[in-house]
């Protein structure tokens, strides 16, 4: 028997008259939370003076250490994802929820004994492996939930919630300045005490959507939904199994496909502010280059919901060949725009690479319904996560490098991207192709009625109980 058997899948079966409408805000619970993750950053500099106060002092730590915090985060949230995400499927998403808020919640505690401690290591540990696993935990745990709910509007209802992730940051990084100002003393910085209240705070919000979140009945289906013709999409009536999955080449098409999309739009996301300004010397003010941060955020947090609902009716192919496609002509576009001088062009190029940076993450989980089937979408999409952490690095690597490289041989600041954004263009016309290569799976990985039997009379030998205990 379940230690906590609220939290069990079979106690989150909606009763008869449940409203769909619910679930999505139980998962914003959940992506509003994790997504703070892309504000971090405004606990950088205030962590390189927790000994010098109002400057850096000799045994603060600098800026490349603190960063990897953030990396460490991403990378623990594609392996956690993948590595449990059949658990999250099987468990049900009340029980994933709970792990998340825990998880989550906990590295925030135990980073601010690392602050206190002056102790990197266990903030590595905290915030980065702890939290981390809450990342992947709850950046997955809705998506099969919403998928089931909205069969008719797979992309909105994943849109929705992961939405929330992206915009996330706005309401992070000003709570996070405003607990650090209330916590600060003349004395001290207030970082351990914020993270305290930030992980109290998150953890409230994130049970509060772990006690809404239901599943649908077996059958259940909205009323008047009828099945798409799988003759005419990319859209599967069976499902595959997890690990038959991964064996399929249309998963790594797909891993390949969302990498090259965010390899593309992830490294200008870390170095927007900078390149802003050395592209327009003089035109581009540093609060003029804040604002633009803030405006690519929302263009990110706009494009998972609009890019995602559109998909719904041009289907999810289309749609990635519309990023790529679109994505390649704009990357080409920003370095003619640094050589007339047209600040307004770049804003807008940059604005829609970024609406469809976001909209990738919010659109592939139902391309992956559309393959594999609705069963295990939920351990798929934790399997295809890694493409997420592979490309955290690629991105700023090849952005950051490039940089280095072209200005170390005497190039002007001015023009040290424009070879940066003909390699991102190059990426997404191979991300083109590999959308191009994509065709239905085959048929001998979908799952048998007999395969089916046997894998549900497994859990219940492996649960000692009779099914519905």
């Amino acid at each position: 028997m379940a230690l906590l058997p609220f939290l069990d899948r079979s106690h989150t079966i909606a009763r008869p008259g449940f409203s769909r409408w619910m679930v999505p805000p139980a998962a914003l619970c959940i992506h509003l939370c994790i997504g703070q993750a892309y504000a971090f950053s405004v606990f950088n500099l205030p962590m390189t003076k927790l000994i010098g106060i109002t400057q850096s002092a000799p045994g603060d730590w600098n800026l490349p250490e603190l960063g990897w915090i953030f990396s460490i985060g991403i990378f623990f949230l594609g392996t956690s994802a993948a590595v449990f995400g059949r658990w999250v499927e099987e468990g049900g998403p009340r029980q994933a929820m709970f792990a998340a808020g825990l998880c989550f919640s906990g590295g925030f505690l135990v980073s601010a004994l690392g602050v206190y401690l002056h102790n990197l290591w266990i903030i590595y540990l905290g915030y980065g492996a702890l939290g981390g696993c809450g990342l992947g935990l709850g950046y997955i745990s809705p998506v099969s939930t919403l998928i089931k709910w909205f069969p008719d509007r797979p992309g909105m209802a994943t849109g929705m919630a992961i939405m929330g992730f992206g915009g996330a940051a706005f309401i992070a990084s000003p709570l996070s300045v405003w607990l650090m100002s209330i916590f600060s003393t003349p004395t001290h910085v207030g970082v351990a005490e914020t993270f305290i209240a930030l992980g109290v705070i998150y953890f409230c919000f994130m049970m509060v959507g772990a006690a809404i979140v239901r599943v649908p009945a077996p059958d259940w289906k909205p009323e008047g939904y009828a099945p798409p013709v799988v003759a005419q999409k990319l859209i599967t009536k069976n499902d595959v199994y997890v690990y038959d999955a991964i064996k399929t080449p249309q998963f790594w098409l797909i891993w390949w496909v969302l990498c090259l999309n965010v390899t593309a739009g992830i490294g200008v996301l870390g170095q927007a502010s900078a390149m802003s300004q050395e592209m327009f010397p003089g035109k581009v003010s540093v609060v003029a280059a804040a604002g633009f941060v803030g405006l690519l955020s929302l263009f990110n947090m706009a494009g998972r919901f609009f890019w995602a609902s559109i998909s719904d009716y041009i289907g999810r192919k289309n749609t990635y060949f519309c990023f790529f496609a679109l994505g390649t002509v704009l990357y080409c576009t920003v370095p003619w725009t640094g050589s007339i001088g047209s600040v307004s062009l770049f804003v807008l190029c940059f604005a829609i690479i970024m609406s469809m940076y976001g909209g990738g993450f919010a659109t592939v989980p139902a391309y992956l319904k559309d393959m594999f089937g609705t069963r295990y979408v939920g351990a798929i999409h934790g399997c295809l996560i890694t493409a997420w952490s592979m490309a955290g690095i690629f991105g700023p690597v090849l952005v950051n490098y490039i940089r280095e490289y072209q200005i170390g041989h005497g190039v002007p600041k001015a023009q040290a991207y424009n070879v940066t954004m003909f390699i991102m263009a190059g990426l997404l016309a191979v991300g083109f192709i590999c959308n191009l290569m994509i065709k239905a799976v085959h048929h001998r990985f979908h799952m048998k009625p007999e395969h089916e039997a046997i894998r549900a009379q497994m859990a219940v030998d492996a649960a000692g109980e009779p099914a519905g205990a």
